[in-house]
């Protein structure tokens, strides 16, 4: 009967192989972040156009804030998902 005592394998990785893991992780959370800069431009773009709105058509004010108010919503969504799975790459995993 064999031995059980000698046959305990412990996962070793090297540490070149942890360099590459750890490489691809930042390299993957910095592609992550292509989307927050992008978010904050188009949040401008938002409130920018609103000016213009407001400017052409003053009676459509309030009308026009909700439409901005949504914009800025959904933009600034898409900027922390962005960042939400840059954290999980670099947290997570």
């Amino acid at each position: 009967m064999a031995s059980l005592r000698g046959n305990s394998h412990s996962f070793q990785t090297s540490t070149i192989s942890r360099d590459i893991n750890t490489t691809a992780k930042f390299i993957g959370a910095r592609a992550g972040t292509v989307g927050v800069p992008g978010s904050g431009a188009e949040i401008g773009t938002v409130f920018g156009s609103l000016n213009i709105g407001y400017a052409r058509n003053p009676s459509l004010k309030q009308q026009l804030f909700s439409y901005a108010i949504l914009g800025f919503a959904l933009w600034e969504a898409m900027g922390r998902f962005c960042l939400m799975v840059t954290f999980l790459i670099l947290f997570a995993m």
